[in-house]
């Protein structure tokens, strides 16, 4: 009797925990963002900077991907989103460790590009997490690509925009 309740009791266990939705970071592959993410790299490694992490992602529209990195007091970071050019809108959000929003940065997409990219230094060497999120209304599922890139050496007046 007690094996039988045991076997039962394994199986709903099981079966509970195979029901549960695991979210997967999942890469993608688009020729246009590949173009721009090398010219991108090209020109921030003229300036000094390395890449220090980078991802491909499949993003759904209209839903935060959230990346969280970290970073060390004083030193120049670069953050470089590039979202599906056919999306309508492009957006990006960082926060600090204690949640305090440190950026933010809307794009619309047909008129204004599918590159948002900006230069920070943070005040303590702590977790940040960056929240991209585009929109678009022709696809569910959207390609976007993220760099996070340090400056180590040269004029680090100068830095790359766009």
């Amino acid at each position: 009797m007690k094996t039988l309740l045991f076997i039962i009791a394994a199986v709903i266990s099981c079966t509970s925990l195979n029901a549960q939705e695991v979210i997967r970071q999942r890469s993608c592959n688009s020729q246009s963002i590949s173009a721009q993410v090398d010219s991108l790299k090209k020109t921030f490694e003229q300036s000094g900077f390395v890449v220090l992490k980078e991802a491909s992602m499949t993003m759904e529209s209209a839903f935060e991907m959230p990346v969280i990195v970290p970073m060390t007091q004083g030193a120049w970071y670069h953050i470089v989103f590039i979202g599906d050019p056919s999306s309508k809108l492009h957006e990006v959000r960082m926060y600090d460790y204690d949640e305090k929003q440190v950026y933010y940065k809307k794009l619309y997409g047909y008129s204004e590009g599918n590159i948002i990219s900006y230069a920070y230094m943070p005040k303590m060497s702590e977790w940040h997490m960056i929240k991209p999120v585009q929109v678009n209304k022709g696809k569910k599922d959207c390609c976007g690509y993220i760099m996070l890139l340090k400056k180590v050496k040269g004029n680090t007046d100068v830095m790359p925009t766009r």
